[in-house]
């Protein structure tokens, strides 16, 4: 007779802690009981589950990335700029992630969507306050949009707070002119709960740091970072379009709007056009 182990066996080792009847546990501190008894589906169908933890955890990213930005605004308002590049550089790979999770929801067909699509009522992700703010955190602002967020006062101020704020791009000009470049007063002094217009001395900033980027390496590598951001967040707004497209075609959206072609529109849009225009002036 033999004590040998089965190949697939690993023995528990006598240091792990057991014994959490006095102690925090992993559950305890990410207070997971509250995490995942929030999945609450109304219609039995099975692919609703699929649906609600693909947006839940969407939401979540949503918010890491919001923390992050706000962290970065922090920084360049201090001039603090390898923190600043450590968290936009996550920012990144947040939105990546929240690309990839596109392919997931993608899984849903369309006659198992719409077994459970009337049971949202007119909920849509359009009314996502995470997403509102990061939105208007990198500049895509929109007053309009506050009327969404009206039945929820906490809500409905913090993202007011966040419309009246500089962006992560206003941070960034501002930090141009501290750096000696002609900035238009009209730039540094303008309202900025108003949506970002293109501007000239910005984009002839970033041509001279684009064309003395040894010389002005920090604000060159600031400037690819946001661009990075740009590049992320439009894929994940495309893979978003795609994946409704996909799934509910050319319908309106469960909140109202007409769906895809709303969504097309916001491909239009940058939150940093100049660093986009600088390149056809190298």
């Amino acid at each position: 007779m033999t004590d040998k182990k089965p190949q697939n066996y690993r023995a528990m080792e006598k240091d792990i802690h057991t014994d959490f009847k006095q102690d925090m546990s992993y559950a305890d501190y990410l207070q997971l009981d509250k995490v995942l008894s929030a999945q609450t589906p109304l219609s039995g169908q099975h692919d609703e589950m699929l649906f609600i933890i693909i947006h839940q955890s969407s939401e979540l990213w949503i918010k890491l990335a919001g923390h992050e930005i706000s962290k970065a605004l922090t920084c360049i308002q201090q001039e603090d700029f390898g923190p600043a590049f450590k968290v936009i550089a996550r920012v990144k790979h947040i939105f990546v992630q929240l690309t990839q999770s596109w392919q997931i929801l993608s899984t849903l067909t369309p006659a198992d969507y719409l077994k459970f699509r009337d049971d949202l009522g007119h909920s849509s992700g359009f009314q996502s306050y995470g997403y509102r703010k990061l939105e208007f955190l990198l500049g895509n602002k929109n007053a309009a949009m506050l009327k969404v967020h009206a039945h929820d006062k906490a809500v409905h101020q913090e993202l007011s707070d966040t419309l009246n704020q500089k962006s992560l791009y206003d941070e960034t000009i501002h930090l141009l002119a501290r750096q000696g470049f002609n900035i238009d007063k009209e730039m540094l002094n303008r309202d900025v709960s108003q949506p970002y217009q293109a501007n000239q001395s910005v984009l002839e900033a970033w041509i001279e740091v684009y064309k003395q980027c040894d010389k002005y390496f920090e604000l060159y590598e600031l400037a690819e970072k946001l661009v990075d951001i740009e590049d992320a967040f439009q894929q994940w707004r495309f893979k978003h379009m795609y994946t409704v497209q996909r799934i509910i075609g050319n319908k309106h959206g469960t909140g109202g709007s007409s769906g895809v072609g709303f969504l097309k529109k916001a491909l239009d849009m940058s939150f940093f056009p100049e660093l986009l225009d600088v390149r056809t002036h190298l």
